[in-house]
């Protein structure tokens, strides 16, 4: 199973190029010429984001700078000089938090805010779903 955060974003095309500088992968993009429906961006580490443009009359809509993404990443100082080459603005430069993770955060161009750092999770429970 996974999951895949999903947002709208005024211009969709500019997103997936910032989120593409900054290491996802542009896996799939819908949609007629430079109007993007909906795109998926894969993560080379695991998981990914899914993205269209902001449909404020459809049923499912998000307002376009309301999102807030962690990704693990073995390499969050890459991932922060990617981002700040891309134009992000940076909150928060590489770090150590007090569990052990090495965090970077930063807004893309739309203003949604991303977390990349080390911290994977804790392991499963035994004896819960999956």
């Amino acid at each position: 199973m996974s999951i895949f955060p999903a947002f709208q974003a005024r211009d969709p095309r500019a997103m997936i190029d910032f989120l593409v500088a900054v290491g996802f992968e542009e896996t799939a993009v819908y949609g007629e010429g430079e109007r993007v429906e909906h795109a998926q961006l894969d993560w080379p580490e695991g998981g990914g984001v899914m993205l269209g443009r902001h449909k404020p009359e459809g049923p499912f809509t998000v307002e376009p700078g309301t999102m807030s993404c962690y990704v693990v990443t073995a390499d969050p100082h890459g991932v922060h000089e990617r981002a700040r080459a891309a134009g992000a603005t940076i909150e928060r430069p590489p770090r150590e938090t007090d569990y052990g993770s090495v965090e970077v955060g930063f807004r893309d161009p739309e203003g949604n805010q991303w977390s990349f750092g080390t911290y994977a999770g804790e392991p499963r429970r035994s004896g819960q779903r999956s």
